[in-house]
């Protein structure tokens, strides 16, 4: 049996399924020679014209540029340089609308051309097959050449693909696309640079074999290669007119009989495809150091004056072209395709650029190609998927591509289509079924993309944080490496005693915190304190039983006085407060009386007498307030008095400490003065009420009768504000002296009983007198009423006082017994303050009758 490479050579083809025949249209620009077209006024020069990334721009506007100069440079293996097409100023660096079926705007480097058309330095190779394969790669990706039959693949990158594992070379010369002839021209009129291209490539991957597949409607195209062939070891096949053999793969199938796996290239099957417009680039830039900066490009259709073949500067917009080769736009719908009619797109407008992958420029008129196709519904006539030269289900593909179901879209294989449009050119029902596989296969890429991002990024953030375990992980064993070491030079060094030291530094610091922080004593309580203490050593040293404590008694002494006086000072306060209540009382209450009395008078009294009475009121009332401040001074004097005494008899007790009849005695005397300035007071009270009474009585006995109940409220406060103070101290005096006796505690009950009764009839007392010095006001018509209310009034203060004096005389009366049984001392201390209580009852008593006459 034949090898594969046998059957080739002895002219054995084959077939791929599918396959169309279209109205072929090609004779119309294969008349005319190759023209060239002229440098246009702009150059639109796209960064990206490949498939892949582009490349990065290196000038910037306002340079100067000359023919063949690199504008961009490439990074990756997917990336492919720009070169100025020809020398001038660049005028923008900005987006522009590029030949796309998308129609969308690119980034573009606008060129003005200054006319000179002025080459670089140029380093052409004499020969090539004394440079490496490595070499001949990088100088075809420098010169920026691509796939130029449409697909735009980075040559460099596919040869290069095909290194150590091509064993057939296959070059395609079909171009079957109808219209389209510039291959056919190129063939015809450059076939020894293309041959020469094909020798350098084979230097590059060693083929086993090379084979050139060409359609036989293109005779003087094989008459050219075979002529420029001839005495090579390449094969020359001529194969049906039938589209698409112009394929990659249908071009496999038919030369070879092999299929190029899905999701696969053809290296993976040992072959590798070159178009020959990238064979001859190749040549030139190797063999003349030409970068790719022109292509020839067909003008064709109706619309043409003479459909033909232009060499044309990439980056030429297409207007120039249309201009200058004689195009006349059809009057009601001019249309311009980039490509031929079945692969081809429609321009948005003409003032797009030429690029690398740009063969055909095709304007038909709409009786050339109706324009009028309207989407129906599918019929399901099967007619697509019988001319599909892939072998797909092109009618399920457009379901689920229309219904965004793109998963089901790859489950059908829907990137082994190659846009050929045999099944849109074969639906009777005119569904462009191109344009909705596009746009699915773009949206798979873009989703792809994405996920291929996504799982980028969380390797990158696994590797992260396993990058930081291991730093942690290091830092910890770095750490617990360098405390051991550190312990080890301790041992040796003698460091434990160094810690230990540093342990009872902290420790002491902390102690002297603490007894910072303790509440200092006073200097005299510790003085005291400390001499206490050294009297107790030195009696424990003599050999006593027990020590002097008579420092300890004198600081108790000392503290008890000053409770006293603390305590002294509080009662002084509350009196005072309590007083001036009363007295805020009685003022508020004679007020009202004097109110009323007024309202009264101006009611009663004729108008003539008003002046008068007005004036006699306010005399009267001047004499009431002198009356009011007299006794107000004399009272203060009283409580001065009080509060010296107090602190002699306090004093008296630290002194006379030693002997309690020295301290009785003293106690006896400051009773007897107190008893003789309150007297005093009351005689003086009495008489300044006698002095003021004719005032209040001559005028009015209502009047009188008012006046003379404030006076003698007054005097019986003082009175007994008198005889509380002197009882006081007798009772303060006598628990110093007698504290240690549980008679003398119930002595001071009895005594505190009788404050507290006391207390109660004095609350009692100032609301009788009010409601008495308001009773005149409420009878006010009648003397009579007024006289008799002011009797009661007398008479039952008189009965309130002797019922005070008759409790205080029982009470002391009782706890004399108990005292004088035990101690002669004490039964005649209060025996003395009996008769001091009674000699003053007595002399109140006399102060109400003098009262009363």
């Amino acid at each position: 049996m034949l090898s594969l490479i046998e059957q080739i050579k002895s002219g054995t083809l084959w077939d791929f399924p599918g396959g169309v025949h279209p109205p072929e249209n090609k004779k119309q620009s294969i008349k005319t020679d190759i023209a060239r077209a002229s440098i246009p006024a702009e150059i639109i020069l796209p960064i990206k014209q490949h498939i892949g990334k582009p490349g990065s721009v290196i000038v910037n506007v306002g340079d100067k540029v000359l023919k063949g100069q690199p504008l961009s440079k490439y990074d990756t293996s997917f990336m492919l340089p720009v070169h100025a097409p020809t020398s001038g100023v660049i005028t923008a660096i900005e987006l522009r609308t590029t030949a796309h079926p998308s129609g969308l705007s690119e980034m573009c480097i606008i060129i003005e051309p200054d006319g000179e058309d002025r080459w670089i330095e140029r380093q052409p190779i004499e020969d090539f097959t004394e440079r490496t394969p490595d070499e001949l790669i990088e100088i075809i990706r420098q010169a920026g050449v691509s796939g130029m039959g449409g697909a735009g693949f980075p040559t460099a990158k596919k040869i290069q693909s095909g290194l150590a594992r091509t064993e057939i070379l296959v070059i395609n010369a079909a171009e079957c696309e109808p219209y389209i002839t510039a291959d056919d021209m190129l063939m015809q009129t450059y076939a020894d640079d293309v041959i020469k291209g094909i020798e350098i490539v084979e230097h590059i991957l060693k083929p086993k074999l090379t084979i050139i597949g060409i359609e036989d409607n293109k005779p003087k195209a094989v008459e050219a290669l075979q002529k420029a062939a001839a005495n090579k070891d390449i094969v020359i096949r001529v194969i049906p007119t039938k589209y698409p053999s112009g394929g990659e793969k249908q071009l496999i199938k038919i030369l070879t009989n092999k299929e190029v796996p899905a999701n696969g290239i053809p290296a993976d099957i040992g072959l590798l495809v070159q178009n020959v417009g990238s064979l001859q680039a190749i040549k030139r830039a190797v063999c003349d150091g030409e970068p790719l900066v022109e292509r020839i490009v067909t003008l064709t259709g109706d619309t043409f004056k003479q459909p033909r073949n232009v060499w044309t500067l990439i980056g030429t917009p297409v207007q120039a072209l249309l201009e200058e080769f004689g195009y006349t736009p059809d009057k009601k719908l001019p249309r311009l395709i980039m490509g031929g009619p079945m692969m081809g797109f429609t321009l948005p407008h003409a003032n797009v650029p030429v690029t690398k992958t740009a063969n055909c420029i095709l304007a038909p008129t709409r009786k050339e190609i109706s324009p009028n196709q309207f989407e129906m519904a599918c019929i399901r006539c099967g007619q697509c998927a019988e001319v599909c030269p892939a072998s797909l289900l092109p009618q399920q593909l457009q379901w689920h591509a229309k219904a965004a179901e793109y998963e089901k879209c790859e489950e059908l294989n829907l990137k082994d289509c190659i846009e050929c449009g045999a099944c849109a050119f074969v639906c009777p029902s005119e569904i462009p079924l191109v344009h909705y596989y596009r746009q699915a296969k773009a949206e798979i890429r873009t989703r792809e993309e994405e996920a291929e991002a996504a799982e980028r990024a969380k390797l990158r953030f696994e590797e992260k944080n396993a990058r930081m375990e291991r730093d942690k992980a290091e830092r910890e064993n770095r750490f617990k490496k360098a405390a051991d070491t550190r312990r080890k030079e301790m041992k040796k060094s003698g460091g434990d005693d160094a810690i230990a030291a540093a342990i009872a530094r902290v420790k002491a610091q902390k102690s002297a915190q603490t007894e910072d922080k303790e509440p200092s004593v006073k200097p005299a309580v510790a003085a005291a304190i400390a001499k206490a203490k050294a009297k107790q050593a030195a009696a424990m040293q003599s050999g006593q039983a027990e020590p002097d404590n008579s420092e300890m008694a004198k600081l108790r002494e000392e503290r008890k006085r000053e409770a006293r006086e603390r305590k002294a000072q509080k009662s002084l306060e509350s009196q005072d407060s309590e007083t001036l209540d009363k007295k805020d009382a009685v003022a508020a209450a004679i007020a009202r009386a004097k109110a009323r009395k007024a309202a009264q008078q101006t009611e009663d009294a004729p108008s003539s007498e008003k002046s008068s009475e007005s004036e006699n009121a306010d005399s009267k009332k001047t004499a009431v307030a002198a009356a009011i401040a007299r006794a107000k001074a004399r009272k203060a004097q009283q409580e001065d008095a009080k509060a010296s005494s107090e602190e002699t008899k306090a004093s008296q007790p630290e002194t006379e400490s030693d002997d309690p009849k020295k301290a009785a005695v003293a106690a006896a005397i400051a009773r007897a003065k107190a008893r003789k300035a309150q007297q005093e007071d009351a005689k003086l009270s009495s008489e300044e009420t006698k002095a003021s009474q004719p005032e209040t009585e001559s005028d009015d006995p209502k009047k009188a009768a008012v006046a003379a109940a404030i006076a003698r409220a007054k005097a019986r406060k003082v009175q007994q504000e008198d005889a509380k103070a002197s009882s006081e101290e007798t009772k303060a005096s006598q628990p110093e002296t007698e504290s240690d006796d549980p008679k003398k505690a119930a002595v001071a009950a009895a005594i505190a009983r009788a404050k507290a009764r006391k207390a109660q009839q004095e609350d009692a007392k100032p609301s009788s007198e009010e409601t008495k010095a308001s009773q005149p006001e409420t009878e006010s018509d009648e003397p009579k009423k007024a006289a008799v209310a002011a009797a009661i009034a007398r008479a039952k203060a008189r009965k309130a006082q002797q019922e005070d004096v008759k409790p205080s005389s029982e009470e002391t009366k009782e706890p004399q017994p108990e005292a004088e049984s035990d101690d002669p001392k004490k039964a005649a201390v209060a025996a003395a303050i009996a008769r001091a209580k009674a000699r003053k009852a007595q002399k109140e008593q006399q102060n109400k009758t003098e009262e009363k006459e």
